[in-house]
């Protein structure tokens, strides 16, 4: 059998049965289980649209919030703050975009201990193919109806807020 061949049943409600007869009630495992799941196959998606530009989701998210950004340019900070990411994570993106020419260390015009990264003619070339990318697969949510998306966001946000990522 490949991989991709589906299998011939729910292996995750499967699991959630026997689950249910030997340890207890299975509703939160099977959810989870299966948020897990599609997590993967969310990323192997993306993964799969961004890599004939050269990126990874971190690097094609950090495009985007310097796209967004009014002038092009976020302190490293501020990125990390945005992106929820560690600094050290942040440092290791903004280098390998910088390697490529998509983005380029500027000093800050008032703070001497701040760094701003500002995204290059090229950072936005590549990020708006990598755009058109993601969204001709729907980064991977294929199934869903526009309602659904918007009611799965709604209650995943309810999750993300009740562990804290934001108020």
């Amino acid at each position: 059998m490949t991989a991709k061949e589906p299998l011939p049943f729910d292996p995750i409600d499967r699991a959630a049965g026997l689950w249910a007869e030997r340890v207890g009630p299975s509703t939160v495992m099977g959810a989870v289980t299966s948020v897990m799941r599609v997590q993967q196959i969310l990323q192997s998606a993306v993964d799969g649209a961004l890599k004939p530009h050269g990126l990874t989701f971190a690097r094609f998210e950090a495009l985007v919030l310097l796209h967004f950004a009014r002038t092009g340019r976020l302190p490293m900070r501020v990125m990390g703050e945005r992106l929820q990411l560690h600094p050290t994570s942040v440092t290791n993106i903004v280098d390998r975009l910088e390697a490529d020419g998509l983005v380029k260390r500027l000093p800050h015009p008032t703070d001497r201990r701040t760094t701003l990264v500002e995204i290059t003619e090229d950072g936005q070339r590549r990020r708006e193919q990598a755009t058109e990318a993601v969204m001709a697969i729907d980064f991977g949510l294929e199934g869903l109806t526009e309602r659904q998306v918007r009611s799965l966001t709604e209650l995943l946000a309810k999750v993300r807020k009740a562990a804290g990522d934001f108020a």
